[in-house]
C-alpha cells in the first residue's frame, strides 16, 4: 500500500486542512533521511548469544551506574552482574565495552515518524539517538484505522518498533466533517466513543488531543471527559497538546489534569514548555499542579524536548483564527515577541524563503510583518519554529521528576528535535550543564515511558527483559542538528540493539530490521 501524506493523515475523514498546515512540520520536512533504503527484514539475524563486559550499566531505573556485564540471549537480557560473574555460553560472541555506557533503548513516546518511516525504514536519524521505540498518533491526529496501519508497520518491520495513540482530531473529524466550528451534541460524542472503542480495541495505547488545533479547538472539556472514559476502560492513558502553552498555560494545565480526574486515567502533558514571555518563569508553578495532582491520588505526567523554540504551524500565531484581520494578526506577533522569532518552514510557493524569520521575509518582500503573515497564510500557510521559550524554564522542567524525554520531532523533521534530542539531554543537559544527572537522564528516556505505555518487558536492564539497548560514550555524545541544518545526525551512539538484533553500529545501520507494531497490553 502506498505511503499517504501527512496532510492525508491528519485529515482522514473530513479533517479540515487547517490541521494539516498546522502539524504539517511536526511531521517531518527536512532533508531525506534515506529514501530507497535498500536493506530488508531478512538482515534481521538475532544474535545466540552476546556478552558485553566492562560496561558502564545504567540500568534506567535511576540506580547509580557500575562497572558490569550483561548477557543477551535468544533476544531477552539473560543476566546482569559485576565483571567476570557471568557464565556465558562458550559460543556466546564477547564484547568489550570498557567507557562505555550501557542502557535500555530509548523510548520515545511523542514521535511523528508516523508515514515517513514507509520510504525510511531505518529511520537513520532515530537510530543515531538511540531509540528503539516510538509512539506515534500524538497532538490528536493519527493514523486510522489503527489495524491498518499497525498491519502496515509489521510488514514493513523497520529499525523500530512503532506504537500509536488514537487521536480526538480524527475521529472527531470523521464525524463531525466541515461542521467541526462548534460543540458537539450528544449524539456525536456517542458516535466518536464508538470511534475510541475501535481505536483501543484495535491496539491503540490511549487517547491524544491537539486542543490548539482544528477541529479539537473547539471541543468542550465534557466531550474530551467523555472520550478519555473509553481509553480508560481498555486501560489506556490520555496525552494532551493542552488548549494554550502561553497566556492560558496554567489554565490548561488544570483542565488537563480535571479531565484525568473525572474520566479515571492517566494523564501525559505533551512538550510542557512555558510558550512565551507572558509566562516565562512559571514553570514551578506548572511542576506545583502536577504536584499536587499526584499526591491527590492522580498519575500525571509530561514530556519534553531540550529546546527553546517549539514547531507547529504558521496558523498558531493567531489563536483567534482571525488570519485576514490585521489586529488580530499583530496582536498575535507581538505576543510571540516579534517577527524576529519566527522561523518559516516548509513554505511551498517559495521555498527559497523557508528557514527565514518572518521579519526577515517582510524586508525581503517589502511588506510589514503583518502584512507578510497574511500573505504566507493566503499561499497556503506554512510550518513555524517558534523562538519563543526561556532556558530557565527549560531547565525547571529537565530537573523535575516529573518529566520524561520525548521529540516531538521524528524522521526529516525540520525542527532539530527529530535528530537531536536525547543525545542533547545526555550531552548538553547532563554532562555539560549538570541539570540533571547521567542516571536521571537515562530513566526519563526508558522507564519512564516505559511505565507510562504500561510495557513491562523494556525500559530498564534487568534478567528476562527485552535485549533493547543503547550503547553511548558518555563523554562524546552530543545533537549535531541545528535550525539551518534539522537533519544532521547526532554523535556518540556506539550501538543499538532491538529484541536481540543490532541496528546501529560504527555510525550507520546495520541494515537489520526487527521492528513491528506493537498493541497495548491486553
Amino acid at each position: 500500500m502506498p505511503d499517504r501524506t501527512k496532510r492525508e493523515v491528519v485529515r482522514g475523514r473530513g479533517y479540515p486542512s487547517l490541521a494539516a498546515l498546522i502539524l504539517a512540520a511536526a511531521a517531518g520536512l527536512g532533508a531525506a533521511d534515506e529514501v530507497g533504503a535498500q536493506a530488508t527484514p531478512d538482515a534481521s539475524a538475532r544474535a545466540a548469544a552476546v556478552l558485553f563486559t566492562n560496561a558502564t550499566i545504567i540500568d534506567g531505573s535511576g540506580a547509580p551506574g557500575y562497572v558490569g556485564d550483561l548477557l543477551i540471549e535468544a533476544g531477552r537480557i539473560a543476566a546482569v552482574g559485576a565483571p567476570g560473574s557471568i557464565d556465558a555460553p562458550p559460543s556466546a560472541e564477547r564484547r568489550d565495552l570498557s567507557g562505555l555506557v550501557l542502557a535500555p533503548g530509548f523510548i520515545d513516546i511523542h514521535n511523528h515518524s508516523t508515514t515517513r518511516l514507509f520510504d525510511s525504514p531505518l529511520a537513520t536519524t532515530q537510530l543515531a539517538q538511540g531509540i528503539t521505540t516510538l509512539v506515534v498518533g500524538a497532538d490528536g491526529s493519527s493514523p486510522w484505522p489503527i489495524s491498518d496501519y499497525l498491519g502496515r508497520i509489521d510488514e514493513l518491520r523497520p529499525t523500530v518498533d512503532v506504537a500509536t495513540l488514537v487521536g480526538h482530531g480524527t475521529v472527531r473529524g470523521a464525524v463531525l466533517g466541515d461542521e467541526y466550528r462548534r460543540t458537539a451534541t450528544d449524539a456525536e460524542i456517542a458516535d466518536m466513543t464508538v470511534r475510541v472503542e475501535r481505536g483501543m480495541r484495535e491496539g491503540a495505547f490511549g487517547l491524544s488531543s491537539g486542543l490548539e488545533y482544528d477541529p479539537g479547538f473547539y471541543s468542550s472539556t465534557g466531550e474530551l471527559i467523555a472520550l478519555s472514559r473509553v481509553a480508560a476502560d481498555h486501560g489506556g492513558f490520555y496525552m494532551s497538546h493542552m488548549r494554550d502553552e502561553e497566556e492560558g498555560l496554567l489554565d490548561a494545565v488544570d483542565e488537563a489534569i480535571r479531565i484525568g480526574r473525572e474520566a479515571g486515567l492517566p494523564v501525559q502533558i505533551s512538550h510542557i514548555k512555558a510558550g512565551n514571555a507572558s509566562v516565562w518563569g512559571r514553570a514551578p508553578d506548572v511542576l506545583e499542579r502536577i504536584r499536587e495532582a499526584n499526591e491527590a491520588g492522580l498519575d500525571v505526567t509530561a514530556d519534553q524536548y531540550p529546546y527553546t523554540a517549539w514547531q507547529s504551524g504558521l496558523a498558531i500565531v493567531v489563536r483567534s483564527r482571525m488570519f485576514s484581520n490585521p489586529d488580530s494578526v499583530a496582536k498575535g506577533i507581538e505576543a510571540a515577541g516579534g517577527g524576529s522569532r519566527l522561523q518559516i518552514v516548509a513554505f511551498e510557493p517559495e521555498p527559497e524563503l523557508n528557514g527565514l524569520r518572518l521579519d526577515e521575509i517582510a524586508r525581503r518582500k517589502e511588506m510589514t510583518e503583518v502584512e507578510a503573515y497574511m500573505w504566507i497564510m493566503e499561499n497556503g500557510g506554512s510550518g513555524l519554529i517558534g523562538h519563543t521559550m526561556n532556558e530557565d524554564d527549560v531547565d525547571t522542567f529537565m530537573a523535575s521528576e516529573w518529566v520524561m524525554t520525548a521529540s516531538d520531532g521524528g524522521v526529516r523533521s525540520a525542527h532539530p528535535r527529530g535528530a537531536g534530542t536525547f543525545p542533547r539531554v545526555l550531552g548538553h543537559y547532563a554532562r555539560e550543564r549538570g541539570v540533571l544527572t547521567l542516571e536521571r537522564a537515562v530513566a526519563r528516556a526508558t522507564s519512564m515511558p516505559a511505565r507510562r505505555l504500561g510495557l513491562a518487558d523494556r525500559g530498564v536492564l534487568r534478567a528476562g527483559a527485552r535485549a533493547d539497548l543503547a550503547i553511548f560514550d558518555p563523554e562524546r555524545v552530543i545533537d549535531r542538528s541545528t535550525f539551518d541544518d534539522g537533519t544532521r545526525q547526532a554523535t556518540g551512539i556506539e550501538s543499538v540493539w532491538l529484541d536481540g538484533v543490532e541496528t546501529w553500529s560504527a555510525g550507520e545501520p546495520t541494515g537489520a530490521r526487527p521492528g513491528r507494531a506493537l498493541r497495548r497490553p491486553g
